[in-house]
């Protein structure tokens, strides 16, 4: 976990890195770290409907939901000093015998809460025109 005096806010390459973080404890089915870079109300939106923290965190309960994943096109916009929103492409393999390649545009915003950095929303898109080639 990166503590919040090493952050700054216009450093999208420390963002993109605390995101990273959310995904590789998607890949090793990690519900502790998952849990940790999560706020306690956060909300997320999918193509499946609403979830929270206890849900987001629930996924990995049976262990990985993720085999690999790519993320790339980050862009940043500071809401705050205390605030992030994260845009970025993000190209992945879920696990199971059937996985295919998907990918999703994905918005998360960081925030600043109690000395540490936290994902306390996030949003994805499907994107319409990927196709596996």
């Amino acid at each position: 976990m990166i503590a919040a005096n090493t952050v700054s806010v216009m450093d999208i390459e420390v963002v993109v890195r605390l995101e990273t973080e959310v995904w590789q404890a998607l890949v090793a089915g990690d519900a502790e770290a998952d849990a940790r870079l999560l706020s306690d109300d956060f909300v997320g939106i999918y193509p499946t409907g609403f979830a929270d923290l206890r849900d987001h965190v629930g996924q990995v309960a049976a262990g990985p939901t993720v085999e690999r994943f790519e993320l790339s096109d980050a862009r940043m916009l500071a809401v705050s000093e205390s605030a992030v929103l994260l845009s970025y492409r993000a190209v992945y393999t879920r696990v199971g015998a059937a996985a295919k390649q998907e990918a999703m545009y994905v918005s998360s915003l960081w925030c600043q809460r109690g000395g540490r950095w936290v994902n306390v929303f996030s949003q994805d898109t499907p994107d319409t025109g990927f196709a596996v080639v």
